[in-house]
């Protein structure tokens, strides 16, 4: 999804040809490895967990999933980027054929679907949110009534994207600026989250949105975006936001002095010296940091699609986690948060990786099943298909996984989903934590940038031997850490971690009881990483 669906691997070419690959791929070190082919053994470890089922589409549909709402008595309604909204029924089966019944078309590039209290449902197309309702029950949509209209300039890459019900009763929608124009946010709220309320007011909430490709409330009350890296966006990542905040993209600044506006900052406060967004946190006041950064090419590409497992268990030992889609690398990631000085941070860790195409859409059923709509077009993906719908299901057997991931005064807990080998998890060296973070800057994108090792001092096993605790130096705030644990072993059968890897952004530092002593000398330890050749 980039910028959904733009020609980057054009540009990528272009530049290749014109520096050098050696020259090209430091500027751009996603550029040879973005499409690499997914890890066959990897995936056939996780098919063990996790059964992706494939639905077969007629051959005449054109299924380029940008919305999957489930619906009662196991249907689906499916939003296609080609502006159809289809039931489809048998999408349950364990051996599916299911059938396609067109609901809505003649839509304009919708990006979501959400069930109206009242009955029907919101679109929100690139023009407007729609209320489409069936007043004959024959399954057609046979109302369309415009909620509001949302501005345009006419650029392709003003999408916009829900809409999600809000707890207060109004929807909420983001929208994209524009790109490859002088202006990027040429009409108001471009590049703004929005809350539209049933009478079609629009209310201005949050700025500096690039490419905010789904969104979502939490079951906590969060309101979580994901975001594409590209200009100002040193990589894909998931954000909190709150009315006021101001996510780091300028172009939507352009209006911030308008009347409603939430956000103080105007475009001469933004820094433009390409420091690190923690470094310039005190000349900007209200720019907020990423909650959890997603590494480009290790953790996606294309940051896309959000669903919360709320299953109660039913899909698996990461009940309350938070689930994204990548729609460049065809995976699936997931996230972990906490709270830390009124800051909300966490982690990322992979889960499933092979789909058949771009994951741009993700959607999860009570009964704990998960749906991944699929589009390829413009951007690309590894996935071999140029669309598809998939199904995700847990097959009752637990992994050795870092479950998850919390931090601690020097280091983190981690907390894993079946117990440890004791010998295997006391060993620091079988531990290894990094950090390092990304410019904050109008260049597309970012290499990692000062990173440091953070020398382990002590591992602590927790009697139930299910959590390790970590005591580390050098961690900094406003850091991503990445940890990994490849030489940790299961307590029975000696497994290894299906992934040893994760990702914590750090944002706070808890205060507590430290595990290692503070050291004078520690700065002397904090030794910068070679970066990879």
């Amino acid at each position: 999804m980039k910028h959904l669906f733009s020609v980057s691997w054009i540009c990528t070419c272009i530049v290749l040809a014109a520096s050098g690959t050696r020259s090209a791929l430091a500027q751009n070190p996603s550029a040879a490895e973005r499409f690499a082919p997914p890890n066959f053994s990897l995936i056939e470890r996780e098919e063990r967990y996790w059964k992706r089922t494939s639905l077969p589409v007629p051959e005449d549909i054109v299924l380029e999933v940008s919305g999957i709402l489930p619906v009662a008595g196991q249907r689906l309604l499916v939003v296609t980027r080609r502006g159809e909204i289809y039931w489809v029924d048998g999408a349950y089966a364990a051996h599916p054929r299911p059938t396609f019944t067109l609901f809505a078309s003649g839509l304009h590039e919708p990006l979501g679907i959400t069930a109206a209290p009242g009955g029907g449902y919101y679109v929100a197309q690139r023009q407007e949110i729609t209320h489409l309702v069936d007043r004959d029950g024959d399954g057609r949509a046979d109302e369309f009534n415009t909620v509001c209209t949302l501005p345009l300039s006419g650029n392709y890459h003003e999408y916009a994207f829900g809409p999600v019900m809000a707890p207060n009763g109004n929807l909420r929608v983001t929208l994209n600026v524009g790109f490859g124009s002088p202006t990027q946010s040429a009409v108001p709220w471009r590049g703004w989250a929005l809350e539209v309320t049933p009478d079609g007011q629009m209310i201005p909430m949050a700025a500096g949105l690039r490419s905010p490709a789904d969104h979502l409330v939490t079951s906590k009350g969060l309101w979580l975006y994901s975001e594409n890296q590209g200009e100002w966006v040193g990589s894909g990542r998931v954000t909190e936001i709150q009315p006021g905040d101001f996510v780091g993209h300028p172009a939507s600044l352009a209006w911030s002095k308008l009347p409603g506006s939430t956000v103080a900052l105007r475009p001469g406060d933004v820094s433009r010296t390409g420091q690190p967004m923690q470094e310039v946190l005190g000349s900007m006041p209200g720019l907020k940091r990423p909650t959890v950064w997603l590494p480009h090419t290790v953790f996606g590409i294309s940051t896309a699609g959000l669903v919360e497992d709320r299953s109660g268990g039913k899909f698996g030992p990461f009940a309350g986690q938070i689930f994204v889609g990548d729609q460049g690398q065809s995976k699936v990631m997931r996230l972990s948060f906490e709270k830390v000085k009124g800051v909300w941070q966490g982690a990322a860790y992979s889960f499933k990786e092979g789909f058949e195409c771009g994951v741009l859409r993700l959607s999860m059923a009570e009964d704990g099943v998960m749906f991944a709509g699929e589009t390829a077009r413009g951007w690309g993906s590894v996935g071999p298909k140029p669309y598809g719908l998939e199904r995700v299901e847990w097959t009752g057997k637990v992994p050795f996984e870092i479950q998850e991931i919390v931090a601690q005064p020097d280091g983190f807990i981690l907390r894993f989903t079946q117990p440890v080998d004791l010998v295997s998890a006391e060993n620091p060296a079988n531990y290894s934590v990094a950090g390092f973070t990304y410019k904050y800057h109008g260049m597309y994108g970012s290499a990692p940038v000062n990173r440091l090792a953070c020398p382990i001092r002590r591992v602590q096993v927790a009697p139930d031997r299910k959590s390790v605790r970590i005591g580390a130096i050098c961690l900094r705030e406003g850091y991503v850490h990445e940890i990994k644990a490849p030489g940790v072993r299961s307590a029975e059968g000696a497994e290894a971690l299906v992934h040893p890897t994760a990702y914590y952004t750090l944002n706070e530092i808890p205060d507590g009881e430290r595990l290692i002593p503070v050291e004078t000398r520690e700065q002397e330890f904090c030794v910068p990483l070679v970066p990879p050749s």
